[in-house]
Formats: C-alpha cells, sequence, structure tokens
C-alpha cells in the first residue's frame, strides 16, 4: 500500500533511517496517475520498505528542497539520505528494475 504523507510526515519516516520508496506527483499529472497503479502494485512486492507519495502541489517546499522540478519523481530513501530517483514515468518491470538495483 501507499500511503499519501506530507512533506513533515516523510521527512520524519526518512529520518529515521527507514527504506522509504516515495513517489512526487500532482493530481493533475497524467503520467503520475498512470505510475500510481504500478506504485500501488511494486508496494505489495517489496517487504521492509515503506512506500509513499508526496503530492508537490500540497508540499512545494519539500519538493524544492530536493530537486524536484518535474513529475513524476520517484525516490529511494535509505539510511536518511537519497539514494537514487528516477524521473518520468516507467513501465512496471522497468521500475521493479530500478527498484531491486537501489535497495
Amino acid at each position: 500500500m501507499v500511503k499519501e504523507m506530507t512533506g513533515m510526515e516523510l521527512d520524519g519516516l526518512v529520518e529515521t533511517g527507514a527504506k522509504v520508496v516515495c513517489d512526487f506527483f500532482a493530481t493533475w499529472c497524467g503520467p503520475c496517475r498512470m505510475l500510481s497503479s504500478v506504485m500501488e502494485e511494486l508496494s505489495e512486492e517489496f517487504e521492509g520498505v515503506t512506500f509513499a507519495k508526496v503530492d508537490v502541489d500540497k508540499n512545494g517546499d519539500l519538493a524544492a528542497s530536493l530537486g524536484v522540478f518535474s513529475i513524476p519523481d520517484v525516490y529511494v530513501f535509505e539510511n536518511g539520505e537519497v539514494k537514487a530517483h528516477n524521473l518520468g514515468y516507467l513501465p512496471k518491470e522497468q521500475m521493479k528494475t530500478f527498484l531491486k538495483n537501489n535497495l
């Protein structure tokens, strides 16, 4: 399950050192809507990883601080730091490969 979070909630979770995959999105973004179902499916396949999504329109400060200027942008956090990110829509198998390589 992918949980929608505020920037503060995401910051708190990342600070714990947990493995987090976060999809930065906007409700008006077509590729974001396409990626949303992919991320929901993948969230069921990766154990020990928290899947989150953050609306950039509601959390612009966090998005800007991370350098999220285009969406969708999927970030992988581990040990309190950004480990990797992928800009743009990827089909399920390609996103799965990206996540396997970075988790």
